[in-house]
This record gives C-alpha cells, sequence and structure tokens, in this order.
C-alpha cells in the first residue's frame, strides 16, 4: 500500500511552504498520521515536525439539461500538511 499518492501545488500550499515549511500531500484515506510521517520521511528523507489530515467529501451534482438530469459527483480523498523542521525543504520540480 502506498501511502502517498500524489503532492499537492497549488498556489496557497507554496505560500504554506515558503513561509513555514508546510507541504501538501493527498494521501490514502486510510493512513494514519504516523503512517503520513513515516513515508514522508523515507520518500524525501527529511524530518517531519507535524502532521494535520483532512477528509474531503465527496461533492454530488444534478445538472438540468435538455436531454434530461444529468448526475455526477467527485472523488472524496484524504489531504495532509506536514510540517517539516527548519531549515529543510521538499523540492518538487526536481524531477521534471
Amino acid at each position: 500500500m502506498s501511502v502517498i499518492i500524489k503532492p499537492i501545488i497549488t498556489e496557497k500550499i507554496t505560500k504554506e511552504g515558503e513561509l513555514f515549511n508546510r507541504f501538501g500531500f493527498i494521501v490514502d484515506k486510510k493512513a494514519n498520521k504516523i503512517q503520513i510521517k513515516e513515508a514522508v520521511e523515507a520518500a524525501y528523507g527529511i524530518s517531519v515536525v507535524n502532521v494535520n489530515t483532512m477528509i474531503y467529501r465527496a461533492d454530488r451534482s444534478v445538472k438540468y439539461t435538455k436531454s434530461g438530469l444529468i448526475s455526477g459527483k467527485t472523488n472524496a480523498y484524504k489531504k495532509a500538511i506536514v510540517q517539516v523542521e527548519e531549515g529543510e525543504t521538499i523540492d518538487f520540480y526536481n524531477n521534471i
């Protein structure tokens, strides 16, 4: 089971990374904070200070069109905000 699914690269998370050394990841829904901490430390070779997690629910929507009702939903996911030690950083762009 892979704990880290992908990093989150948004404007808000990038600013948090520059100011407070916090980085965001989309993680497996069943992973706990200890597993997330160990996975980030193993993947990036840094030491993690704090982990905050959030679970986002699936949003459902219904659209009324000429051909009738169209229903859809977005995926549910778990987001982790990881704070690393002072002076350390994660470079997501080095593999491009």
